[in-house]
């Protein structure tokens, strides 16, 4: 395998050299790559845009990247970052966490209560339109916790057994999801409109089957792959969200309160295999295993940039206290249609 210095000095020039210093959080462990200013005054914006070759091959070989250090001082200089990398920020759209849109197509991480984690997940990976990236930036840390844990997915599917692995490759993973029960989002902001027929026709365009219920009320069911190639590096790559869409990831208060309130089939969200059979309990529990063995966390300092390749690395959120601001934006949507195995 290359060296990252070897890789550096094909793509990079010697005066970018100079500008930028690369590091890891962890010795012993190379992700994420760390790129800081070499000297004062570096502008992100300015050295992204002429550095896209760089930053790509760095985000392909470590799947996450940490931009620290460079002054990015708030939202609009965040979205410059976004479009000096990736063109532009795409909208939140088919959406299953509940965001504030603060400007442009920049939104809050996830406006979930403070004293809640997020469990690991890629961006996305259960809707058939996803980013292929996702960053993140700090504008001010949380007095305590508020890490955004990541990890790789290419590690995360060494872990799982190869029987479950090939299970899931057979069969998919179903996705079930209710709007408009009181609990989770109305589908009128998942599918970002009061139009039925606007929502009927996406489902239809997507191979979403539909179902309304009395009271105004949705329900969906998908199927979709669990293991997909990676559209730049062509390697198979675990990604969906059987595991974080099934009801036995949420905290046991959260659970409780849902099983005792909800029939199953109209749980917010819940995930079976492809074929509608569920998955087993101790399948779960091995997947969510695999997936909190590879987590790494690092304190956010201000002006941070996260980048992920979202198909690559999964990312997460611990519990904090204080004020946190951590904005999100994504971009380089992919459909699934392109990249099925």
């Amino acid at each position: 395998m290359q060296s990252l210095g070897s890789i550096r000095r094909k793509a990079v020039s010697v005066s970018t050299e100079k500008l930028v210093k690369t590091e890891y959080l962890q010795g012993d462990t190379h992700f994420p790559l760390v790129i800081k200013p070499a000297i004062k005054g570096v502008n992100l914006v300015d050295w992204a845009s002429q550095n896209r070759g760089y930053i790509e091959d760095a985000l392909l070989k470590h799947g996450a990247i940490l931009l620290r250090d460079f002054n990015v001082k708030n939202l609009v200089e965040f979205e410059q970052v976004i479009v000096a990398i990736c063109d532009e920020a795409l909208e939140y759209r088919y959406r299953a966490s509940p965001r504030t849109q603060v400007g442009g197509r920049i939104y809050t991480s996830t406006d979930y209560p403070a004293d809640q984690s997020i469990y690991p997940h890629n961006e996305h990976a259960y809707s058939p339109t996803f980013p292929l990236k996702i960053l993140f930036f700090c504008q001010t840390p949380a007095a305590q916790g508020g890490e955004t844990p990541i990890g790789r997915n290419r590690n995360i599917m060494q872990r799982i057994q190869p029987e479950i692995l090939d299970r899931f490759i057979q069969k998919k993973v179903m996705y079930m999801r209710n709007f408009g029960d009181g609990f989770g989002l109305p589908w009128q902001t998942v599918f970002q409109t009061d139009n039925k027929a606007g929502v009927e026709e996406y489902c239809r365009n997507n191979n979403l089957q539909f179902e309304w219920k009395k009271g105004d009320r949705l329900r969906t069911r998908q199927v979709g792959p669990a293991v997909v190639k990676h559209p730049q590096t062509g390697e198979k790559i675990w990604f969906n969200h059987a595991t974080f869409f099934h009801v036995s990831t949420l905290s046991e208060k959260i659970r409780i309160a849902l099983e005792s309130g909800f029939q199953e089939e109209d749980l917010p969200t819940n995930t079976y295999y492809g074929d509608g059979t569920p998955i087993e309990p101790s399948v779960l529990e091995h997947l969510r295993d695999a997936y909190q063995q590879e987590m790494i966390s690092f304190p956010w300092e201000k002006g941070d940039v996260l980048l992920l390749d979202n198909m690559l690395a999964v990312h997460g959120r611990n519990p904090f206290v204080g004020h946190r601001e951590v904005l999100v934006g994504m971009a380089k949507a992919i459909n699934i249609k392109n990249v099925e195995c």
